[in-house]
Formats: C-alpha cells, sequence, structure tokens
C-alpha cells in the first residue's frame, strides 16, 4: 500500500511546488509588462540585502559585499524589439543587394 502511495505523494509534492512558484511569480507581477517586471526588480533588490544580513547572522557566515548591478528590464526589451524591427525593415533592401552581388559573382563566372 505504502508503495503506491509514494509516487502520488512525490508527484502532489512537485506539482504543489511548481504552482506555487507560477503563483508568486505571477503574483509579484513578473509575467506582466515591462514595467511592472521592472518594479518587482526594484522591489527585490531592496528586499534581498537585508534577508541575506538577517540569515548570515543567524548562521555565523560572512558573504562578500554584492555588487552594484544596473539593469533595466525595459531598456533591454525595448532595444531587442528595436533591433528585430530594424533588421526586418532592412531586410527587403538587403536581400536585392545579396541578389544583385549573386548575380554578378555568377556571370563574371560565365565570361
Amino acid at each position: 500500500m505504502a508503495a503506491r502511495i509514494w509516487p502520488l505523494v512525490k508527484l502532489v509534492s512537485k506539482v504543489t511546488i511548481a504552482g506555487g512558484a507560477v503563483y508568486v511569480t505571477y503574483d509579484s507581477g513578473l509575467l506582466g509588462s515591462g514595467e511592472q517586471g521592472s518594479a518587482a526588480l526594484e522591489k527585490a533588490k531592496a528586499a534581498v540585502p537585508p534577508a541575506l544580513e538577517e540569515w548570515m547572522k543567524y548562521f555565523g557566515l560572512e558573504l562578500p559585499t554584492m555588487p552594484k548591478i544596473e539593469f533595466s528590464p525595459v531598456n533591454s526589451w525595448n532595444a531587442g524589439v528595436r533591433w528585430t524591427i530594424s533588421s526586418l525593415s532592412e531586410a527587403p533592401t538587403r536581400a536585392s543587394e545579396y541578389t544583385n552581388q549573386g548575380l554578378q559573382y555568377v556571370k563574371e563566372l560565365v565570361k
């Protein structure tokens, strides 16, 4: 009987952990817009160092200082979108240029 229940308990615990992770992610705004993600990142930057300090005192550990990271998901997202749209807008011109270069190369080979 216990041999049949154990896999079920493992599955239920894994599904519960995964569901909780998705819920926390959605609730904190990480699955929302770029502004919501940026706000969640700022909130995490403010909350993590005090929590680490508290745990370090509790366990008697000493960690190196955390480096300052200036990262904006909104700006990174916008840069990626701009690059993609720019590449798509230049695609017909590039295709025409590469076609002409290919034709010139073939003409020179045939001569």
